[in-house]
């Protein structure tokens, strides 16, 4: 039979999101658990009038804010389809088939398909032993067919977060002709002050571009709504590749809406942020070797008792996030969610 697609796609794995099983707590999927944020209900509810129009391809209104919150040119912003479209468009902006993309792992697991797609080459670089990013040796497996690498702080699924004087360090390593792509989904719920913020930091120099997304402190998972701040030569180039009319306009009228609401954003990152805390002392009475997180999500490095500790998990009602070898994340939830998942850690881990 004639092949009609690709032939190293085989192996590349599907992308696996968090199970939602009907009636068990979802601690999988990174979520944050209060529901939409004021507004956005009904600013859905008046776009949805309008859904037979297309939507502002530009995404002006939405773009004009991001930048007027950033304090940034709106012609260095593009924004997508979630963030992680928006890290596939950077890959089909800088690579060509063969060029080779650098990461760290475990770290996201859309950077080998994203790579993948547009035929380019994974160069994926092991965390070091406390679960964060080795900058020395990801700097060291640049080559002369690096194009770009990801840096994903704070780190998913570990939590783990790259400090300034590690980071400056890292960037004035890089060529000028990589492109060092940021990647900060997570970075509502930083509180270490050592942790720099991206945009304000390093979205200056040329050769960086940072992702943030709307999909987790803000509560936009279900709309898929993210951007990326660059260069205007990187935002230019990634423009052209933006697949046209990608953000929808209940998306993008939702978008402005929870950008009004940033004080309740705010608030309830807070509230996550403190769950955290007690995640971790709770669990490190159980795991001393749990690490510190700057995320919405604690890791448990629990390697070949992954598997087994989800399926533990969900026995008992709660739904977590296994990568089979390696370790369990776990979203921060309500009170009551979190209680429920320490009893049953409680209980797998004795």
């Amino acid at each position: 039979m004639t092949r009609l697609t690709r032939a190293d796609l085989e192996a590349l794995p599907a992308y696996v999101p968090g199970r939602a099983v009907p009636g068990a707590i979802k601690l999988a999927s990174n979520e944050v658990p209060y529901g939409p944020l004021p507004g956005v209900v009904e600013a859905l509810t008046e776009a949805a009038l309008q859904t037979h129009r297309y939507p502002d391809m530009g995404v002006v209104a939405l773009r004009d804010a991001l930048a007027e919150r950033y304090g940034v040119p709106a012609e260095r912003l593009v924004t997508g389809c979630g963030s992680v479209a928006i890290a596939e468009h950077l890959i089909r902006a800088a690579c060509l088939p063969g060029d080779e993309v650098v990461y760290a792992w475990r770290s996201f697991e859309a950077y080998p398909i994203i790579t993948a797609s547009a035929g380019a080459t994974s160069v994926r670089v092991p965390n070091t032993p406390t679960h964060g990013h080795d900058l020395p040796a990801m700097a060291a497996a640049v080559t002369d067919r690096t194009r770009v690498i990801f840096v994903c702080n704070p780190n998913n699924p570990t939590g783990t977060a790259l400090r300034r004087a590690e980071l400056d360090a890292f960037l004035d390593a890089v060529p000028a002709n990589v492109l060092v792509v940021i990647d900060e989904a997570y970075r509502e719920f930083v509180t270490d002050g050592d942790v720099p913020d991206a945009i304000d930091t390093y979205a200056d120099r040329p050769n960086v571009a940072v992702l943030r997304t709307l999909s987790k402190a803000w509560g936009l998972a279900g709309l898929r709504v993210g951007y990326l701040v660059a260069s205007p030569e990187v935002a230019t180039a990634v423009r052209k590749v933006v697949t046209p009319f990608s953000t929808s306009m209940p998306a993008q009228a939702a978008a402005l809406a929870a950008l009004r609401a940033d004080a309740e954003m705010a608030r309830r990152a807070a509230l996550v942020v403190s769950e955290r805390g007690r995640l971790l002392d709770e669990l490190r009475t159980l795991r001393p070797d749990v690490p510190e997180s700057e995320a919405n999500f604690v890791w448990l490095p629990l390697g070949d008792g992954a598997v087994p500790f989800g399926a533990a998990c969900e026995a008992a009602g709660v739904i977590v996030r296994p990568f089979a070898g390696d370790g369990v994340r776990v979203t921060v939830g309500t009170p009551e969610e979190n209680d429920a998942f320490l009893a049953a850690a409680a209980k797998a881990l004795s």
